[in-house]
C-alpha cells in the first residue's frame, strides 16, 4: 500500500504491502480516499476511475484570462462598494490600487475599459465629495489612517479619472444601459482553476492579424495603438506622468513622442511634442559619466532647430520659464489682439544640454582618430543653432537666456585663431541667412574675429550675471594674449583685479584664469619680455601640477589618493583635446625664462652664501643641480636637456654653444613665426651672456674695452653700452663707463675674504642680539604678568582675611552680647527670688 494511504484499515496485514499495481488500485477503490487526493493521484492512470468518483468531482470551469481578469475586477468593485458602506478608506485605497493594477496589467480584449469600472470609479468620485462635505460640517474627526487615506484617495481619483473623462461623462448621462461589452473568441482553451489566478499575470507584446490579413501593432495590453491629433494631449499626459517613474522604458517612450510628432498638426501640438521629446531624448543615458549617442545627439538637435523654427514663424506663442503651467487638455485659443501665449519651459536649457554632451563626447573620444575630427565637425551646426537661440532671445527680450547663449557662444570662439572664427561664422551665414539681425554682434559683411569678441564681451559686461562677466573678461584676456597684444591683456587682467578674488570662484572659472594667465605668459615670451613671461608663468608651471590646474588631465601623485567623486568631477572637467595648450611648449619656455634670469643671478651671487639663497625658479634650480651630480652627461635626448645644457653652457660664457643647443629644440616649430622667436632668443642668450661675464670676471680687470666686449658677443656697441650702463643704474655692476677712451671703468668694491667673513659675522651677532632683546623682553614681560598675578592674588587673599575676621569679631561680640543678656536675666532672677523671699519673712 502507498505511504499515503497507509492507515485506512487496521485489520490489513503487512504482506498486502506487496501486490501489484492492478490489486494495488483495486483496494485503493474500497477505501475512502478524499476526493482531492484522488482528484491528484488517480487522475488519467489508465481509466479504472469508478462512476462514483466522477460523480464526486465537481465540474469545473474553463475560463480565459481575460474572463478572470473581469471576474477579479467585479469582485475588487464589490470590495469598493461595501467599504463605502462603511467608511472605511483604507480599504477602499488598497482595493482601489488592486483594481487600477489588474486593469493595467491585464488584457481586457478589443474593448479598452469595461463599463461596470467606469461604473465604480464615478461613484467613488461621488463618494468622496459627499464625504470631504460631511467632514467640513461634522465636528467629529475620523482617525489618523482613515484621513491620511481620504486625502490619499483625494489626489488618486482626481488624477484618475482625468483619464476617462469622457466614459464617465456617458455613464453619468445614461446610468441604467446594459454593457455593451462582447467576450472574445478564445483561441486555446486551458483547464484551469479558479485558485491558479495571478494577479501579475502580463502578456507580451506582438502583432495581430486583422480580418484583412494585415498586421496592426497592438501594446502588451492588448490594446490597438492609435496616434492621431484628437488623442494626442491624452497620448502626451501619459507619456509624461510615466517618465522618471521605475522600470519605465525610455526608448519606447522616445518612440511614442516621436510618432506623436508625426501626427501633430497646429503649431501648439508641435511645440507640446518638442518640449516633451527633447528632454526625454537627453534623460535616455541618466548615467554623468557616459556621453548621448552620437545618432541620437543629432535628432535632438534636428529637433530643436525644428522647435525655434516654429517659435520664429509663429510668435504669438513664446516659451520661457515664469510662464504658468497649463493643463495637457486642449489648445489654447488665441485671438489676433492677444498678447503672445506664454507656454512653461526653458529652452536654453536644452542648448546647455546640448553644448554639455557635445563636450562630453569629445571628452570621451579617442582624440588621435578619425572619430574624434568627425565628431568635431558637428560643432559648426551647434554654433549655428547657438547663434540662432541668441538671435530669438533677443526679439522676445529674454535677457536672462541671452546671457546664457552669448557666453556659450563666447566659449566657442575665444580660444580660436582669426582664420577659424572667420570660417566658422561664413558657414553659419550660409545656413542661417538671418544671422546678421543681431544687435549685439557686429552686422558688416567682413567678420572681424576682435570686434565680435569685444561685442559679445561688452554686452555680458553690461546686462550679464558675475559669473558671466568674470568669465566674459578672462575669455576677453585670452583673447588679447593670443593675437599678441600683451600690453592690453596686461592692463585688462591688472584692472579688473581678477587676481584677488579668483580663488573664490567656482573650479571651472579657475580653470579659465589659469588657462588665462598661462597664455599671457607665452603671449610676452613671444614678445620677448623674458622676466614678465617667467612671473607669469611661475604660477602654473612651479607648482608640479600644470595637468590638474589646466584641466588637461589627472597628475598621478605618488601617496595623494582621491576619492572616487572626487575623481570623477575631475575627469567631468576635463578640456576637450583641441582645446589644450601644448604642456611640452609651455614648459619649454618656462625653462628657457628661468634660464635667462637665473644664471645671471647666480654669477651675480658668486661665493656670497647669503645671495646664492635668493632663487628665481625652484623647478630649475632643482633640474640643474641634479644634472650637475650626474657622473656622465650624454648628448641632450629631450627638451630638458638642451635646456640644461644651454644653462651650463651659459654659464661658461659658451653662448654660441648655448644658442645652438637652444635653436636645435623642435618644440620652437608649434609657435608661429618660429624664426623670428629664435632670433629673439639668440639675441637674449648673447645679452645674458654679457651680463654673466661681467658678473664673473669684473673683479679680474681694472678696464674693459667697449669694442672688445662687443665683438666677443657678436653685439652692436650701442647695446652693450646701455647693458652695462642700465647694470651700473640699478647697482649691479660697480663701474663708469669713460666715452672718451670707449672704455668701461671697474671699482674693486668687492670685499676681500677676511671682510666678507667679518660683514658675515656682524650680520649674524645683530641677528643674535636681536634674538636676545627679544628672549628678554618675553620673559620681562611674562614676569610682570606674574607679579601681576601675585599682587592680585594677595589682594584677593587679604581681603579675604579681613572679611573673616570681620565675620570672627562679629561672631564674638553676638556670643558676648548672648552672654550678657544671659547674665543680666540670671541676676534678675536672682534678686527677684531675693526679695520674693524677703517679702515672705
Amino acid at each position: 500500500m502507498s505511504r499515503f494511504f497507509k492507515g485506512s484499515s487496521d485489520s490489513e496485514s503487512e504482506d498486502d504491502e506487496i501486490t501489484s499495481s492492478d490489486e494495488e488500485e483495486l483496494d485503493v477503490e474500497t477505501h475512502e480516499v478524499p476526493s482531492g487526493a484522488r482528484r491528484r493521484f488517480l487522475k488519467g492512470a489508465g481509466g479504472i476511475e469508478s462512476d462514483e468518483s466522477d460523480e464526486d468531482d465537481t465540474k469545473r470551469e474553463v475560463r480565459s484570462a481575460k474572463d478572470k481578469r473581469i471576474l477579479a475586477l467585479e469582485i475588487s468593485a464589490k470590495t469598493i462598494e461595501n467599504a463605502q458602506k462603511i467608511n472605511d478608506w483604507v480599504a477602499i485605497q488598497n482595493e482601489f490600487d488592486k483594481l487600477n493594477k489588474i486593469l493595467t496589467k491585464g488584457s481586457i480584449g478589443s474593448i479598452a475599459v469595461p463599463r461596470f469600472y467606469i461604473k465604480t470609479v464615478a461613484m467613488l468620485e461621488d463618494f468622496l465629495n459627499e464625504s470631504l462635505i460631511k467632514e467640513k460640517e461634522s465636528k467629529k474627526k475620523m482617525n489618523a489612517m482613515n484621513a491620511r487615506a481620504l486625502n490619499t484617495m483625494k489626489q488618486k481619483i482626481k488624477k484618475n479619472n482625468r483619464l476617462y473623462e469622457v466614459e464617465i461623462e456617458k455613464w453619468r448621462l445614461n446610468p441604467e444601459e446594459n454593457d455593451e461589452e462582447t467576450p472574445t473568441e478564445v483561441v486555446k482553451k486551458k483547464k484551469v482553476d479558479l485558485d491558479d489566478f495571478d494577479e501579475t499575470l502580463a502578456d507580451e507584446e506582438f502583432e495581430k492579424e486583422d480580418a484583412e490579413g494585415d498586421f496592426i501593432t497592438v501594446s502588451k495590453y492588448n490594446k490597438p495603438i492609435e496616434y492621431t491629433s484628437e488623442n494626442l494631449f491624452k497620448k502626451l499626459r501619459e507619456v509624461m506622468e510615466a517618465r522618471g517613474k521605475k522600470n519605465t522604458d525610455r526608448l519606447e517612450q522616445i518612440k511614442i513622442l516621436q510618432k506623436l510628432l508625426e501626427v501633430a498638426i497646429t503649431p501648439y501640438q508641435q511645440i507640446r511634442v518638442l518640449l516633451a521629446l527633447i528632454p526625454a531624448q537627453f534623460d535616455y543615458n541618466p548615467s554623468m559619466s557616459n556621453y548621448m549617442n552620437v545618432d541620437m545627439w543629432k535628432s535632438t538637435l534636428k529637433e530643436i532647430n525644428q522647435l525655434l523654427m516654429i517659435l520664429e514663424t509663429n510668435p504669438k506663442y513664446i516659451i520661457h520659464e515664469s510662464a504658468e503651467e497649463e493643463l495637457l487638455d486642449k489648445e489654447p485659443i488665441i485671438e489676433v489682439d492677444q498678447t503672445p501665449f506664454a507656454i512653461r519651459g526653458s529652452f536654453v536649457s536644452f542648448i546647455d544640454r546640448l553644448d554639455d554632451e557635445f563636450t562630453k563626447s569629445l571628452q570621451n573620444i579617442d582624440p588621435h582618430t578619425t572619430d574624434y575630427v568627425d565628431r568635431l565637425k558637428d560643432e559648426t551646426e551647434l554654433y549655428a543653432t547657438i547663434v540662432r537661440g541668441q538671435i530669438y532671445f533677443e526679439k522676445n527680450l529674454l535677457n536672462e537666456s541671452t546671457s546664457r547663449v552669448v557666453m556659450r557662444r563666447l566659449e566657442h570662439l575665444y580660444y580660436k585663431p582669426d582664420q577659424v572664427i572667420q570660417t566658422v561664422e561664413n558657414s553659419v551665414k550660409q545656413i542661417f541667412p538671418e544671422s546678421s539681425k543681431s544687435t549685439i554682434t557686429p552686422a558688416s559683411s567682413e567678420v572681424d574675429s576682435t570686434e565680435l569678441i569685444h561685442s559679445l564681451c561688452v554686452y555680458l559686461y553690461k546686462k550679464g550675471e558675475s559669473l558671466h562677466r568674470t568669465r566674459a573678461m578672462l575669455c576677453h584676456i585670452y583673447h588679447h594674449a593670443l593675437h599678441n597684444r600683451f600690453y592690453v591683456a596686461r592692463d585688462m587682467l591688472l584692472m579688473s583685479h581678477l587676481q584677488d578674488n579668483i580663488h573664490q570662484s567656482d573650479v571651472g572659472t579657475q580653470i579659465l584664469h589659469n588657462r588665462t594667465m598661462v597664455q599671457v605668459g607665452l603671449c610676452a615670451f613671444r614678445d620677448g619680455m623674458i622676466k614678465e613671461a617667467q612671473s607669469c608663468l611661475q604660477d602654473i608651471c612651479g607648482t608640479g601640477r600644470v595637468k590638474e590646474l589646466l584641466a588637461q588631465g589627472l597628475q598621478l601623485q605618488k601617496y595623494a589618493q582621491h576619492p572616487p567623486e572626487q575623481e570623477k568631477l575631475d575627469r567631468q572637467r576635463q578640456l576637450p583635446f583641441h582645446m589644450h595648450i601644448n604642456l611640452e611648449l609651455l614648459e619649454c619656455a618656462y625653462l628657457t625664462c628661468s634660464m635667462l634670469l637665473e644664471i645671471p643671478s647666480m654669477a651675480a651671487a658668486g661665493s656670497n652664501p647669503e645671495a646664492r639663497k635668493k632663487i628665481i625658479s625652484k623647478p630649475f634650480r632643482r633640474m640643474l643641480d641634479f644634472n650637475e651630480r650626474q657622473v656622465f652627461s650624454g648628448p641632450p635626448e629631450n627638451t630638458r636637456d638642451h635646456i640644461m645644457g644651454a644653462a651650463k653652457a651659459l654659464a661658461a660664457g659658451e653662448w654660441q654653444r648655448c644658442q645652438e643647443l637652444i635653436s636645435a629644440i623642435k618644440i620652437w616649430d608649434l609657435m608661429p613665426n618660429t624664426q623670428n622667436i629664435k632670433d629673439m632668443l639668440n639675441r637674449k642668450i648673447q645679452e645674458e651672456g654679457l651680463r654673466t661675464y661681467l658678473f664673473t670676471y669684473s673683479s679680474h680687470y681694472v678696464t674693459l674695452g667697449l669694442d672688445q666686449l662687443a665683438n666677443m658677443f657678436s653685439l652692436p656697441v650701442n647695446s652693450v653700452t646701455s647693458i652695462i650702463s642700465k647694470m651700473i643704474w640699478n647697482e649691479e655692476l660697480a663701474a663708469s663707463l669713460d666715452q672718451v677712451d670707449n672704455n668701461v671703468v671697474l671699482h674693486r668694491v668687492e670685499p676681500t675674504k677676511v671682510q666678507q667673513l667679518a660683514l658675515s659675522f656682524a650680520e649674524k651677532a645683530a641677528s643674535f642680539v636681536e634674538a636676545n632683546e627679544r628672549t628678554l623682553e618675553q620673559k620681562q614681560t611674562s614676569g610682570q604678568n606674574q607679579r601681576d598675578q601675585q599682587r592680585q592674588k594677595g589682594q584677593s587673599n587679604q581681603q579675604h582675611q579681613n572679611t573673616e575676621k570681620r565675620t570672627t569679631h562679629h561672631q564674638k561680640n553676638n556670643q558676648q552680647r548672648v552672654r550678657n543678656n544671659f547674665n543680666n536675666v540670671l541676676g534678675n532672677s536672682v534678686k527677684g527670688r531675693t526679695q520674693q523671699n524677703r517679702y515672705r519673712a
